[in-house]
């Protein structure tokens, strides 16, 4: 996967952002976990894909995070 370097610094940018709620960073760092994992690459797509479309859902998340995630979501679904 291409793109895990830029896609792992978006996730550790959301991850540091204080004003994002913590149950929302928590969900992120598990993301980073599934995609350093050594797991086959579709199944740490599909994991992570799974979890960041559930952050996205969830109505506490601020709306330039939601931005972010959706960009990421974007960028592994290219490498799917």
């Amino acid at each position: 996967m291409n793109d895990l370097p830029e896609i792992l610094e978006g996730l550790f940018m959301i991850h540091k952002d204080n004003d994002v709620p913590r149950n929302i960073r928590m969900k992120v760092k598990d993301v980073v976990d599934i995609l350093n994992n050594e797991d086959e690459i579709e199944i740490k797509i599909d994991k992570s894909l799974e979890t960041l479309g559930e952050v996205a859902d969830d109505p506490s998340v601020p709306q330039h995070t939601k931005m972010q995630i959706w960009s990421l979501v974007s960028l592994l679904e290219t490498n799917k």
